[in-house]
């Protein structure tokens, strides 16, 4: 298995239970990892045989800035549907920062694995 990775993706969007957070964008930070076998693209050197992380930030950013989530949970599974089931992907896993979240700089967040990861 070979895995593709997005990391430090910034986006804006409405997130959280509080009245404030629900008129106040605020970005949130992802890292992405998704696993995908290489060998095809590696052998055409064609991005037409390749996980285009291009697409997936674009189709990833869209969707996030466009949404209104009361709980990070939700965000982050959503987020994981789009790419298993938009991009074909047997495993995803996403790191879910909402820097601020409880006050300073400190991190927050939640970290979530979805679909099924392959040791070969």
């Amino acid at each position: 298995m070979d895995i593709i990775f997005l990391r430090g993706l910034q986006i804006e969007t409405i997130v959280g239970i509080f009245d404030w957070e629900r008129v106040n964008r605020r970005i949130v930070v992802l890292d992405l990892e998704m696993a995908t076998d290489n060998r095809k693209a590696a052998a055409t050197d064609a991005i037409a045989d390749a996980l285009d992380y291009g697409e997936v930030s674009r189709r990833v950013i869209d969707f996030v800035e466009a949404s209104s989530f009361f709980l990070v949970e939700t965000l982050a599974e959503r987020i994981c549907e789009i790419i298993l089931d938009e991009f074909k992907v047997p495993w995803v896993r996403l790191v879910l920062n909402k820097k601020g979240a409880i006050g300073g700089e400190t991190d927050v967040g939640v970290i979530i694995e979805r679909g099924v990861k392959s040791h070969g």
